[in-house]
């Protein structure tokens, strides 16, 4: 496959193994919903294949989230970081 087909210059990250994962989604029942084979969600998740614009929409419908809660052009941090992201402390700070 070509550089520019794979978006090595422009890569698309996904969280679709985290979404799938939290709502106990087999790659087999996610295929069904989003109508392509269980290998096409398996390639998207490691990052072997782009969705085209329908079937991120499609993907996007499934978890009813936006386009950009699921794809960026920029690697995710873990929910977790994002979550829990605390401000470093001040001094004078009278917490804890």
């Amino acid at each position: 496959m070509s550089p520019v087909r794979r978006g090595e210059s422009r890569p698309i990250f996904n969280r679709i193994a985290v979404l799938r994962a939290e709502r106990s989604l087999s790659r087999a029942r996610l295929a069904e919903l989003i109508e392509v084979n269980p290998q096409t969600v398996g390639a998207l998740e490691r990052g072997d294949h782009y969705p085209s614009l329908d079937l991120a929409m499609r993907i996007c419908e499934v978890f009813a989230l936006p386009v950009e809660a699921v794809f960026s052009r920029t690697a995710f941090t873990p929910l977790s970081t994002e979550l829990y992201r605390r401000e470093p402390r001040q001094e004078g700070d009278d917490h804890g």
